[in-house]
């Protein structure tokens, strides 16, 4: 009878195969190309998910928990918006572009939310919102269409898309910094992957 050393047993790393690490955001022509294909299949769901995720920079967690009345005004989809982040427990505001709250509003209209119900229900009767690993294999399926590894995006590559894409275009830290809802800068440039001296060049020249 062969006998199995406990100590001998090999087992493959947690990360073998899977690339670890930040995950990079989205390019504008990424984005574009997922917004397409949500559009011609007619995902009304899943066009509103990525549309909110890509403007409320939120984390997965608060995101799929977010009510119809956390992002309309009446019957409106609002212009803006303030979510209570479930990690740091401060309040983060988002603007929520036009494209967004078209998307939004037809979702809300097709699947009749109402005002205290989560915009993204979950198709499991035991959940009462979609679930982050929900969320998660809908972003995976996303990033495989269009030809890209899902194993290098991720939901925080939705959240890290628009971030990056203003840091570029305006090179404000601390505006990044609050749209994010980083409590320290430092958290920020990491975030977004700037050398730390540069980052702080870039704060003390927007500051007034």
């Amino acid at each position: 009878m062969e006998i199995t050393h406990q100590g001998s047993v090999k087992r493959a790393p947690w990360n073998k195969g899977k690339l670890v690490g930040q995950k990079a955001p989205l390019k504008q022509r990424e984005i574009r190309a997922i917004r397409i294909r949500l559009q011609l299949a007619e995902c009304t769901r899943e066009l509103a998910l990525f549309n909110l995720a890509v403007d409320s920079k939120l984390r997965s967690c608060d995101l799929v928990r977010l009510r119809v009345k956390d992002v309309t005004h009446g019957d409106q989809v609002a212009n803006r918006a303030i979510v209570m982040q479930q990690k740091t427990r401060r309040p983060v505001q988002f603007e929520i572009t036009a494209q967004t709250r078209e998307s939004v509003a037809a979702w809300i209209r097709c699947a009749n939310r109402r005002s205290e119900d989560h915009v993204f229900s979950s198709r499991l009767r035991a959940s009462p919102h979609l679930s982050t690993r929900q969320y998660a294999r809908i972003v995976r399926s996303w990033v495989r269409e269009i030809g890209l590894n899902p194993a290098g995006d991720g939901t925080h590559t939705l959240r890290r898309t628009k971030a990056s894409l203003i840091d570029r275009r305006t090179k404000n830290l601390r505006a990044v910094q609050l749209l994010l809802g980083h409590s320290k800068l430092e958290s920020t440039v990491r975030y977004l992957r700037i050398e730390v001296d540069d980052a702080l060049e870039m704060a003390e020249q927007t500051e007034v």
